[in-house]
């Protein structure tokens, strides 16, 4: 059942914010944690599965930290959160549903898999970058 918890939220705020640096060399989780006031420990126990799913690697040392294996365009939300959370599954029990609600579960699966599967990581920052406003100050 698709269920976005915080571990996928903030599994894609971590690879975001790897993405947003990508070619920068490696960024410290704790950096992430202050940057989008989250949790340091929390976001630790996300990195293993992404290290081992091979969307992230690690890099020991002073100036160690975490960035992306690939382009953030080679990267889609849907390999994150699969990644975290699992198959992407709207509906358990599916074949012994009811046959017209089948075909509609179906059908939502399908579309909330096809968004989740052509957005990359680096829609995700563009987006990110549109939605900022400028902060004017007047004085009058």
């Amino acid at each position: 059942m698709l269920k976005i918890s915080t571990k996928g939220r903030y599994g894609l705020t971590v690879v975001v914010a790897l993405g947003s640096k990508f070619g920068e060399g490696p960024i410290p989780l704790r950096k992430i944690a202050e940057d989008h006031d989250l949790s340091e420990a929390y976001l630790e126990q996300l990195i293993p599965p992404l290290r081992n799913s091979g969307i992230v690697k690690s890099v020991r040392g002073a100036y160690g930290g975490y960035m992306l294996t690939k382009t953030p365009a080679e990267i889609t939300a849907g390999d994150v959160i699969r990644v975290l959370e699992g198959p992407i599954q709207l509906v358990e029990g599916l074949e012994e549903s009811d046959v017209p609600q089948r075909e509609l579960w179906k059908r939502m699966g399908d579309a909330v898999r096809a968004v989740l599967d052509t957005t990359t990581i680096d829609d995700l920052i563009e987006s990110g970058k549109s939605n900022v406003t400028d902060n004017y100050m007047f004085y009058i």
